[in-house]
């Protein structure tokens, strides 16, 4: 199956509710996505989640101080928290 992917897509907007991060794109589409998909926005303190920048003009979203990257693409196509390691494939030795 294939997948298009509007690697234009640009965040003119962000904002949070108590549970979802928000995004306007330049394109009129809203976004929202549960701090569920990213422990570290879940984890955060408001004043720490609002303390973002948009970087690449607008195609991601960056938190310095909770070293957080955010792919505006990614969240279209609908990628979690890339961090994970996936415990099945450690082997043991």
């Amino acid at each position: 199956m294939n997948f298009l992917v509007n690697n234009n897509a640009k965040a003119k907007k962000v904002w949070f509710d108590d549970n979802n991060l928000w995004l306007l794109l330049y394109d009129g589409r809203q976004l929202s996505v549960p701090f569920a998909y990213f422990p570290r926005l879940l984890h955060a303190t408001v004043e720490e989640r609002l303390r973002f920048e948009l970087s690449g003009g607008g195609i991601g979203i960056h938190w310095d101080e909770l070293d957080e990257d955010i792919s505006v693409s990614g969240l279209l196509l609908g990628i979690g928290d890339q961090t994970k390691k996936n415990r099945s494939n450690l082997q043991i030795t």
